[in-house]
């Protein structure tokens, strides 16, 4: 396992071995990462990732390995060199290519030629050392081989598929598949004008390089496949495929050599160049899954770490014409005081009344923000609150609603507010996910969030993986402040997962808030190795020990005391104090399992004890004479919010329905490798816009300046 993985990542081979046996003692990435930085050689999250990955693939590798040779030894056909064959090899395709002249098949044209005694005339075919190789046929007649013609043409079937269980004749064909391959596309007549098929229209008639095609379009096209509006097809020069395997097996131009070539044909044609584009345009969709799921994992970190206004009270509103827009007030920590609905717009209209009820609520309960979702009617939510004269100042904030109906409907949000309808919930959301964006969208399935390409598409075992890994770093690199968290939060963090996180919940609710980190130890279930994993990233505010609400992990309470011991200071004294952590010689205080790394990252931490590694939320405004479309003109330059990065570019909302497109090509001057390096979820920018297609609902933006 660790050759293998060495390999693969190029990291220090003790790094790896320590790593394993963390893995394998059921430690998390990031209490790894965070609080095993001596064992690990100060590993990252990302590195210690791939050793995850690689790990896993070594293990499901050696469990197809034991599985090919228990069929094989079943069979009788398991020889010693084929044992060293299948133990030498790390490379599924090889295993896969040992196994297939073994492999049990439905009924072939080979198999039934072999029962029909013909295995002997494909041997003397293969010799080709035969001149009158159909008075050698003859030989072979039988009440089914009736003529020679049939039984030549019977000896190829078991020729051709020789051929095609040859690994160094697949492994040519691979190559040659894997470097000049096209990807060439024909749209379906009968589908043609189909109005669903019209977002598919660049692939009605398309080809190209397949290694060259990006994962979104790669992705794109066979979606359109799936979806019946097109044909997909993988092409190579056939001539010179064909050439490269005769050379390898033809030896002589004699008859044999005729009835080989035919052979060759048969077996390209029906057997190899089918198997093997399948397999190229499987392993094509597993690298385009790869990226876009890096992609949506990206974007869903940003979003998760997006600015927290913090505990403040809250003014929400979910906006809409007809059904009007519902109103909730929030208090500091995120619950519920109030809720209605007005209808300050068409057809009720009745703004006036609306603009009262807002100013009344605001007062009566104290509200230090206001949160209007950005979906329909937004703007015009938005430049109503704007026009209230309010006794003190007020922010008001435009929040992304995506995947809050999905919260609404679900078991977390009926579980949360049982007396309340989906409007309600939906609203609560929208205004909680100002205050705390990761604590909010923890509660949403992530491909409901809609920061991603292709994220149905995908392989859904792999995303879901991906995402759970994202949000479970995000929420252990901000921390959790155990006494207020949800129990979706809590089942992120290291070690605990969803049953413990309930009974946290519950022990809390019945026994009020913890004082202690120590007293978490109460929970029931909760045993010293969960303690371990998560204890650090587990707040507890105004505790009596003020290491407590850090990131300093409990195991190494005893060190700061023998530094504060020696600095005669408290700890109260110490945290915060720059100067006197600047004193301390971190050697004198090594011990076998506690080095430099961790003591350092102590006195980061005591410095600024708990900060909030995210930036606080800042007002963003539109520009108010865009209200559609129809009113971008070529040459605006406009402020936006970017709510969505693919590999070819961002979509950035500009304050109305359709988001605009800055396409890689338009993002700078010089060439862009990472659109990430350049624009970042949620971050507000200037565009300029290049073009409008209003039948289309396109928007060409070139990014101009960030904010």
């Amino acid at each position: 396992m660790i050759k293998y993985i060495l390999k693969h990542t190029q990291l220090p081979e003790l790094s790896v071995k320590n790593t394993i046996e963390l893995l394998d003692q059921d430690c998390t990435i990031p209490f790894i990462s965070r609080y095993r930085k001596e064992k690990t050689g100060n590993l990252d999250e990302v590195q210690i990732g791939d050793i995850v990955t690689y790990k896993a693939q070594f293990e499901a590798l050696e469990k197809r390995k034991t599985a090919i040779a228990k069929a094989m030894q079943e069979q009788g056909v398991l020889t010693p060199e084929l044992q060293a064959k299948i133990t030498a090899t790390d490379n599924l395709t090889t295993l896969e290519d040992i196994y297939l002249p073994f492999k049990k098949k439905r009924k072939t044209k080979a198999e039934t030629a072999i029962k029909n005694g013909l295995e002997p005339l494909a041997k003397i075919i293969m010799a080709q050392r035969n001149d009158e190789i159909e008075f050698t046929a003859s030989k072979y007649l039988n009440d089914v081989i009736v003529n020679e013609d049939l039984a030549l043409e019977g000896a190829r079937h078991i020729i051709s598929e020789w051929i095609n269980e040859r690994s160094d004749i697949r492994n040519g064909i691979r190559y040659q598949l894997e470097n000049y391959a096209l990807i060439t596309t024909k749209v379906i007549g009968t589908k043609k004008d189909d109005e669903k098929a019209q977002k598919f229209r660049d692939y009605f008639d398309w080809s190209e390089a397949l290694k060259r095609s990006p994962s979104h379009r790669l992705l794109a096209i066979l979606r359109a496949e799936k979806e019946g509006f097109i044909r997909v097809k993988i092409e190579i020069d056939n001539d010179r495929a064909l050439d490269k395997i005769e050379s390898r097996i033809i030896k002589n131009n004699n008859a044999c050599g005729k009835q080989i070539e035919l052979a060759i044909q048969d077996a390209y044609k029906r057997l190899l160049l089918p198997s093997l584009s399948n397999e190229l345009l499987k392993n094509a969709k597993e690298k385009a899954d790869t990226e876009a799921i890096a992609v949506f994992s990206k974007n869903l970190k940003q979003l998760l770490l997006g600015s927290p206004l913090g505990e403040k009270r809250i003014l929400a509103l979910d906006p809409g014409f007809r059904t009007g827009c519902k109103l909730v007030c929030l208090d500091a920590q995120g619950d519920l005081l109030h809720n209605e609905t007005i209808y300050p717009h068409a057809p009720q209209n009745k703004s006036t009344e609306a603009i009262k009820k807002i100013s009344s609520l605001v007062d009566a309960y104290k509200i230090e923000a206001i949160a209007i979702g950005n979906g329909t009617a937004s703007r015009e939510t938005e430049q109503l609150v704007k026009r209230i004269q309010f006794k003190n100042p007020l922010e008001v904030f435009v929040v992304s609603e995506a995947g809050a109906s999905i919260y609404s409907a679900s078991k977390i949000a009926r579980d949360e507010f049982p007396d309340y309808d989906v409007t309600v919930r939906g609203s609560v959301s929208i205004g909680r996910r100002l205050a705390d964006p990761l604590a909010e969208l923890v509660k949403i399935d992530a491909k409901s969030i809609g920061v991603g390409q292709y994220q149905h598409d995908v392989d859904q075992t792999k995303l879901k993986q991906s995402l759970d890994t994202v949000v479970e770093s995000c929420v252990n690199a901000v921390g959790v402040n155990v006494n207020t968290a949800s129990t979706s939060l809590l089942s992120y963090v290291s070690g605990i997962g969803p049953k413990l996180a309930e009974n946290i919940v519950n022990y809390r609710n019945e026994n009020g808030a913890f004082t202690s980190r120590t007293a978490i130890k109460k929970v029931p279930r909760l045993g010293g190795k969960a303690f371990e994993q998560g204890a650090a990233f587990l707040r507890i505010k105004n505790a009596k020990n003020p290491l407590d609400d850090s990131a300093v992990h409990p195991e190494s309470y005893s060190i700061i005391e023998q530094i504060t011991k020696d600095l005669k200071i408290s700890i109260q004294d110490l945290i915060g104090n720059k100067e006197a952590l600047q004193k301390v010689n971190l050697e004198k205080y090594c011990t076998d399992t506690i080095g430099l790394p961790t003591l350092k990252d102590i006195v980061k931490e005591l410095e600024k004890p708990g900060l909030d590694i995210r930036e606080k939320a800042k007002v963003f405004s539109f520009n108010q004479d865009i209200r559609s479309i129809t009113d971008l003109v070529p040459g605006q330059l406009l402020p936006g919010i970017v709510n969505n990065i693919t590999n070819f570019g961002c979509f950035v909302d500009v304050g109305i329905k359709e988001s605009g497109l800055i396409h890689i090509s338009n993002m700078s001057t010089t060439f862009v490798k990472d659109v990430n390096e350049h624009v970042s979820l949620q971050q507000q920018i200037i565009v300029k816009v290049l073009e409008v297609d209003v039948a289309r609902k396109r928007i060409q933006l070139a990014l101009h300046k960030n904010m």
